[in-house]
């Protein structure tokens, strides 16, 4: 991978941006993300609806898988919050962003922000990304005897094979995250967040509660969130998973470093609406501040840059993400079964 020296997406950088910015596709879209904050709170609500009419009945499960999808559906609209794409002031997308998250889902938005705003500086760095080793699958373990048949060593072993079932876990890592954030700070924001926090916790176990009977009741909470993490899981999983990573010690100039280990994803309008704009990753990375619809505009300029500096810009279907994906982490499974044999 080149560094900062001699490296042409420098430069070529600077002339997308000012193509970008004449072209109007930095500017804030009220129009769209009225209508869709509007509608999606309106399908939000209606699956709460639908959950008091359908009553104590394991029916209840449907609009359980529905509600599911839309805490995903908010979650990206306090992603576009966090990133500045909704309202031209800071202080407003802070409250959406506190609004669709503490209050409508549960997370932390105080504690995701700053984490993803690393992130985004240093996508799939060492040591620098706190996406990297993020979950529950970690990397294989160093050391000696000891690791084989640890519980991370397992966890690496067989880390292709639990990639998608340990999915379904993923909201609980992000409310303990976010609760351990808050039990950290002491101020004043952090208290306002966390009165948000509580409020949902109280308000949505206390519905659940009062229509369901108690065994309905935990299958209600579990379907619900297992839909949230996995369509959560399977929304990011693509975007950086099984895509080169930046060693430590290495400086890389920004354009390359946010295009060379990004993937988009391809589709229409669908595959947009169901991911959040996320198949536009790259777009996204270079632009995080860009609002959502104007991604897909950006996209022909981006490839023309990215082939005018020698950046690999790389786009494949939703299936192929995952089978690289899962590829790669056969090829990390295999590689800590090796380690141990080579310690016996």
């Amino acid at each position: 991978m080149q560094t900062t020296t001699a490296d042409p997406s420098t430069a070529g950088f600077g002339v997308l941006a000012l193509q970008v910015r004449a072209a109007g596709l930095l500017d804030r879209r009220p129009a769209y993300y009225g209508a869709k904050i509007g509608l999606t709170l309106a399908a939000f609500a209606a699956g709460w609806a639908a959950f008091v009419v359908v009553g104590d009945s394991w029916a209840t499960l449907g609009p359980a898988a529905f509600l599911g999808v839309m805490f995903t559906q908010l979650g990206f609209i306090g992603h576009d919050a966090g990133h500045q794409q909704v309202f031209g002031s800071r202080q407003a997308n802070r409250r959406l962003g506190l609004l669709v998250g503490n209050l409508l889902t549960g997370l932390c938005y105080g504690w995701w922000v700053p984490k993803h705003n690393a992130h985004h500086a240093y996508p799939n760095q060492v040591g620098r990304d706190p996406d990297i080793g993020d979950g529950l699958v970690p990397s294989a373990p160093a050391g000696g005897r000891g690791t084989q048949w640890s519980l991370a060593w397992l966890l690496a072993r067989w880390q292709a094979a639990l990639f998608f079932p340990l999915m379904i876990l993923r909201s609980v890592g992000l409310h303990v995250s976010g609760a351990q954030y808050l039990l950290r700070r002491r101020d004043r924001q952090a208290k306002a967040e966390g009165l948000l926090v509580f409020v949902h916790a109280a308000l949505f176990f206390t519905v659940v509660l009062l229509v369901l009977s108690p065994l309905k009741a935990i299958a209600f909470v579990a379907v619900q969130q297992a839909v949230f993490s996995f369509y959560l899981g399977c929304s990011f999983a693509p975007n950086h998973k099984a895509m080169p990573t930046i060693p430590a010690n290495m400086t890389v100039g920004f354009a390359r470093r946010q295009v060379v280990t990004a993937r988009n994803i391809s589709g229409g309008p669908l595959t947009t609406l169901m991911l959040g704009g996320l198949n536009y990753q790259i777009e996204h990375h270079l632009f995080p501040s860009m609002p959502r619809p104007n991604l897909k505009q950006a996209q022909a300029l981006v490839k023309d840059f990215c082939a005018a500096s020698g950046l690999d810009y790389c786009e494949t279907s939703m299936s192929e993400s995952f089978r690289r994906i899962v590829r790669h982490l056969r090829a990390g499974g295999a590689a800590a079964l090796a380690g141990a044999a080579a310690q016996t």
